[in-house]
């Protein structure tokens, strides 16, 4: 993608979606290793990678969740886009469990307090071309933030479009769901805040050798966006949330083993089935004639798993045929 052009920018916020529900306090535990983009934020996503090829300019993604969300941006960072993390100042912590239960209104957290820190964002990276979100969250399904992102960044709003057709440089035409059945088409113009819905569109996938390579890729992570009223030039230490360990690039993830090297296999896929399955290599035949009460049978499984550990052929006391 041209750094040089057009800035587009597509805002996403991943979370658990398969949340555990307590049906008598309605509180909801998620757990942060299962974060993942919603159909809608997907399809933000796939929209502003075909309108960034088009329009010669290249994507910006702003995430705003957890330290669990670094691995779907990893994922992300592998079709070629720049990617930032908002800072979560209540909730992001090293220290955090990843599984946790809260109340279901703390879930999505404040649409005015998101919309800022993503707005921030925006502006330090320049003036976007065009801001693409999903039409809801997944964790609350208030689809309140790209109206309140419009506002922060004094931009037009085209929210919950069904379809986005490039029209040219700069231009597009998008049809929006109204009641009824009905359908409105637009025609955008300059800078705007679209919101999308999750139908008829699907993210593509990265090339194998970019997604090795962006899965070791790290996160950029902005402290300063996170800041509820915090001075834009300020001290870093005085913009640093509880428990955060500060501003810079950083990530907490799952320990994963090294992959060990192995020698290539031989011979053609034939004998190497052959070898895999042991169809041509000595094996036990039928030893015992049944049918046996279980507890023969215990025994006699005891003994076979002994004989295969030690390496002996030691009898059990059941009669055997060969």
């Amino acid at each position: 993608m041209n750094r040089a052009g057009p800035m587009v920018v597509v805002c996403v916020s991943p979370t658990d979606l398969r949340p555990e529900v307590d049906p008598l306090s309605a509180a909801v535990e998620t757990d942060d290793r299962r974060c993942d983009l919603n159909a809608a934020e997907a399809a933000a996503l796939e929209h502003g990678l075909r309108i960034a090829e088009s329009w010669q300019g290249w994507v910006l993604v702003v995430c705003h969740g957890p330290i669990g969300a670094d691995a779907v941006l990893r994922d992300l960072i592998g079709l070629g886009v720049e990617v930032v993390r908002v800072v979560d100042a209540d909730h992001d912590s090293p220290l955090r469990p990843a599984r946790r239960t809260r109340p279901a209104a703390e879930l999505a957290g404040s649409p005015e307090r998101v919309a800022a820190a993503l707005a921030r964002v925006i502006r330090h990276r320049g003036r976007p071309a065009l801001v693409l979100c999903g039409d809801r969250s997944a964790a609350t399904g208030v689809g309140a933030v790209p109206g309140f992102l419009a506002a922060q960044l004094h931009l037009d709003q085209a929210l919950g479009l069904v379809s986005v057709v490039i029209d040219g440089p700069g231009r597009l035409l998008v049809e929006r769901r109204l009641d009824g059945g009905w359908r409105e088409r637009l025609q955008v113009e300059g800078p705007a805040v679209l919101s999308v819905e999750g139908a008829g569109v699907r993210l593509r996938r990265a090339r194998l050798e970019d997604a090795l390579q962006a899965s070791q890729a790290a996160v950029e992570v902005d402290v300063e966006a996170a800041a509820d009223g915090a001075a834009p030039g300020g001290p870093a230490a005085d913009r640093t949330p509880a428990g955060h360990p500060g501003p810079g690039t950083w990530s907490v993830r799952p320990f994963r083993p090294r992959t060990r090297p192995v020698p290539a296999p031989q011979g053609d896929p034939h004998e190497r089935l052959l070898v895999l399955t042991g169809a041509l290599s000595t094996r036990e035949p039928a030893r015992v004639v049944g049918p046996l009460s279980p507890a023969q049978a215990a025994d006699e499984l005891l003994a076979y798993l002994s004989r295969r550990a030690n390496g002996g052929n030691e009898p059990s006391g059941l009669n055997r045929r060969a």
